[in-house]
């Protein structure tokens, strides 16, 4: 679950962050009035959005002078900002952070996540702040600095130390760093996050640390220990097939391609992605449909993939186990007559109640095209998508 950086504010401050003075407006003259309220002379105007790039897509300025806050909170808020992660559609903007102005005097990169591979919480830092981490990695790695944190201590004060060292944190401004590092580990563990990236972190003028951008996603699976956490979804945030999809209890994600896919399985359904592709196809979607999907689960999964307009073949990927290939036909049945099918449909199945199934589709009298093997059907998907 992702939120907004305004948001992810808030929980900063209730670990005791230090957090740049900053307030969120709805309207420009909302805007203008709370960056007076701040004072100074140099103010952020930040869209908020569930996407990183603002700041190259526009979505962050500065404004010297109230009018100016005026003018870009106005061109920003009811707009839809366009940036490398939210796709050529964009994203919505309702609200904007206005932050006050700050002597930069060094900026570092800091996130913390979990390593899958070594099983461990990692901290990240690099000394480009500012940038894109993974420019960073990617043209320069010996920049980037590594720690692992043991899950069950946390991160410990001297090896937050030994990283503000290493980024060249000036020696007077090392222990508020490690402070603010520890303090964000505290964050991160306490509330299941998933991500937590600030970029930048700031050390001032005047020698004070603050984080000068959050973004925060929390482990979808730790969500019923956070119940104060539903009240900061924004459900305008998400694709709407995507949030229809999540409404239904289906595990979507959609893609750029041509190939709609209905697999029950995350492991099946990466798999079926990869065979398409092996065959030169390109998926439409990541659909898990689960282990206890029901005729209705299944239209809905239908209605869902042919909505899309760029869907030109279907792809049903079954492997009968808790969920019944007798089912799985059940709900195909259903779902072609009740959204007019209207392009090819290739079927595998294999498991539990196989033969039920494959009679049930050959006795509807619809147009399924089946196939005995994950590669003929995708092969055979591949060649329709073409036509």
């Amino acid at each position: 679950m992702k939120i907004h950086e305004y948001q992810a504010r808030r929980i900063l401050q209730n670990f005791d962050v230090p957090v740049p003075v900053a307030e969120v407006a709805s309207s420009a003259e909302e805007a203008e009035q709370i960056a007076k309220e701040i004072g100074g002379r140099v103010w952020a105007v930040k869209a908020q959005v569930h996407a990183g790039g603002r700041g190259k897509a526009g979505g962050v300025k500065l404004a010297r002078s109230l009018g100016d806050v005026s003018a870009l909170a106005s061109s920003l808020i009811g707009s839809r900002l366009v940036t490398k992660q939210t796709g050529a559609h964009g994203a919505p903007v309702s609200k904007v952070l206005i932050q006050e102005g700050l002597n930069i005097a060094q900026e570092f990169y800091v996130g913390l996540l979990i390593d899958r591979q070594a099983q461990k919480p990692i901290l990240i830092a690099s000394a480009e702040g500012g940038v894109e981490i993974e420019r960073v990695a990617a043209e320069s790695p010996e920049k980037i600095i590594n720690t692992y944190i043991d899950p069950e201590s946390g991160l410990s004060r001297e090896q937050a130390l030994e990283v503000a060292t290493k980024l060249g944190v000036e020696p007077a401004v090392c222990p508020e760093c490690a402070d603010v590092l520890v303090k964000l580990w505290n964050t991160f563990n306490s509330m299941d996050c998933s991500l937590l990236e600030i970029n930048p972190l700031i050390v001032t003028a005047e020698h004070k640390v603050y984080p000068l951008d959050v973004k925060m996603t929390f482990d979808d699976n730790a969500l019923m220990r956070h119940p104060e956490l539903e009240s900061l979804h924004d459900p305008e945030q998400e694709d709407p097939t995507e949030l229809t999809a999540h409404q239904a209890g289906l595990q979507y994600i959609q893609l750029d391609g041509n190939i709609a896919c209905l697999v029950n399985g995350a492991g099946l359904a990466m798999a079926t992605m990869d065979t398409i592709k092996l065959f030169g196809g390109e998926p439409a979607n990541f659909l898990d449909i689960g282990g206890g999907a029901s005729v209705e689960k299944v239209t809905a999964a239908f209605e869902i993939m042919l909505s899309r307009p760029e869907v030109k073949v279907i792809l049903v990927n079954i492997f009968g186990g808790i969920m019944k290939c007798d089912i799985i036909a059940e709900g195909i049945v259903q779902a072609c007559h009740k959204v007019k099918l209207t392009v090819p449909l290739v079927v595998r199945m294999k498991g539990t109640h196989e033969e039920l199934g494959k009679q049930i589709l050959k006795d509807s009298g619809l147009p399924i095209l089946s196939a005995e093997s994950l590669g003929e059907a995708a092969k055979l998907a591949v060649e329709k998508s073409r036509e």
